[in-house]
């Protein structure tokens, strides 16, 4: 099946590369492109995209307010596109509320083709993007300077979830991928899958990358720690 994507940035030589970059791909359309996250908005709306790649920084409005537009449409607006933030190290604050408001991860703008090719591909697929270098170095730091207001702990204690679950979810906001988890609990990869789609159906969560902000907001992990 073609993954439909739109990629908002405010520069054209970025818009036209990534454009060109994705078109070359058999399995990706890239249906349309906007300069500001406004008129990324009315694009998604209008072209139905499977995946938004949207720039954090822009003119009229940022990629952030079109993130949450996107995720929490007006009643009557059904479709919800997944949201891959475009960032730089120099805004991680933006990324960190992106996050929070259900964009399924972020990429940083500088890196290899391969990478974006992948994420797309791996963001269309539902699975959320956290590359695990990048968590630990970001997402600490998001909620170590603009810490969000803590859920109460006790939504973590209502939760049900089992002892292995829980350390599951530790492991995931700690930036361990699959694999790591695997062999830091002697459990088979599949296992870890396992358990982590019982986390985040207990949870109530999208994917990975809220169970990342989950695990800091009900003080499971806190900035710095392990």
């Amino acid at each position: 099946m073609t993954i439909r994507v739109i990629i908002v940035d405010d520069q054209a030589m970025v818009r036209a590369g990534f454009a060109a970059l994705l078109a070359a791909q058999s399995d990706i359309d890239v249906v349309g492109e906007a300069p500001d996250g406004r008129q990324g908005v009315d694009v998604s709306r209008n072209t139905h995209p499977d995946v938004v790649l949207m720039d954090v920084r822009m003119p009229e409005m940022d990629g952030l307010e079109a993130a949450r537009r996107l995720l929490e449409p007006p009643r009557g607006v059904t479709h919800r596109p997944k949201v891959l933030m475009l960032t730089t190290f120099d805004v991680d604050d933006y990324v960190y509320e992106a996050l929070r408001a259900g964009a399924s991860g972020f990429l940083l703008k500088d890196a290899p083709p391969a990478d974006l090719i992948s994420a797309v591909r791996v963001v269309a697929a539902g699975e959320a993007l956290l590359a695990p270098s990048v968590t630990r170095r970001l997402i600490a730091e998001f909620a170590r300077q603009r810490p969000a207001p803590r859920r109460n702990s006790s939504e973590l204690r209502r939760s049900g979830l089992t002892p292995r679950e829980t350390e599951v979810l530790e492991l995931i906001a700690r930036g361990l991928s699959n694999q790591e988890i695997a062999e830091s609990l002697v459990l088979a990869e599949q296992t870890v899958k396992t358990h982590i789609g019982r986390v985040l159906a207990k949870l109530g969560l999208r994917d990975r990358a809220q169970a990342v902000i989950f695990a800091y907001e009900s003080g499971l992990v806190t900035p710095g720690s392990g």
